[in-house]
């Protein structure tokens, strides 16, 4: 898949596929490359994007409010997910988290307990590139925590209202020295999985309320942007 971009406009697209807009209609070139300059039959010129991991924030099909860019950064900076690493993740959603992690490298499995959900998440690991890497299961992770201790993985992370029912878990399902990440919306909840995780014998128990301010600057001075409320949630992180 490419970006079409022309101004605010944005068209993810495959090659050879046809753009009709106000501004004419593109035939997408089969050999298009990043780089290029596209035009539609009557002049109108896009430049070509590759997509890159922030593009999927804006441009996959959405079934819920998606893990923030801010919130999968420190997903993977404080796990340190990479290529070859495998991933079990909770909450799928729309697959925000899973597809940064493929586009990494890391192999994911992933549940998502709406059928409906797990079949809009599976085409968004298409769009992504990740499919190969990325495998959408539908059911609820905890009737499977017996049979996935079997496997090991190098991560786990999490965004699911019983979060602390499957940390209760986690040193079982880690690999030694592997992380869990467990995305929180509301403090009594972070609190609930910090408590799961200390007892479950876990060290290095982290959590970080993630606030981002945009600065606004101007010909009067320099501040911090009042719009908007800059708070998403908590992220608990612990290592086995």
């Amino acid at each position: 898949m490419i970006l079409l971009v022309r101004g605010n406009r944005e068209y993810l697209l495959a090659p050879g596929a046809t753009l009709e807009t106000d501004l004419g209609v593109l035939e997408v070139p089969e050999n298009v490359e990043p780089g290029d300059t596209v035009e539609t039959h009557l002049g109108e010129s896009f430049d070509v994007r590759a997509l890159r991991g922030p593009d999927l924030f804006n441009h996959l099909d959405r079934t819920g409010a998606p893990m923030m860019p801010r919130d999968i950064g420190l997903v993977m900076g404080h796990t340190g997910a990479t290529g070859g690493d495998r991933v079990l993740d909770a909450g799928t959603g729309t697959g925000i988290l899973s597809a940064y992690l493929g586009r990494a490298g890391a192999e994911v499995v992933t549940y998502e307990r709406k059928a409906e959900f797990a079949d809009v998440a599976r085409e968004n690991m298409e769009l992504a590139g990740v499919a190969d890497r990325v495998e959408v299961r539908t059911g609820d992770l905890t009737e499977d925590l017996d049979a996935l201790v079997e496997e090991s993985f190098d991560v786990l992370t999490l965004d699911t209202e019983d979060a602390p029912s499957i940390v209760d878990r986690a040193p079982d399902l880690l690999v030694p020295g592997g992380y869990l990440a467990a995305y929180v919306p509301f403090v009594e909840g972070a609190r609930d999985v910090v408590r799961a995780a200390t007892e479950a014998g876990l060290q290095e128990v982290t959590t970080f309320e993630t606030i981002q301010r945009e600065m606004d600057f101007d010909e009067r001075g320099s501040r911090p942007s009042t719009a908007g409320v800059g708070h998403t949630g908590y992220l608990v992180f612990a290592r086995a």
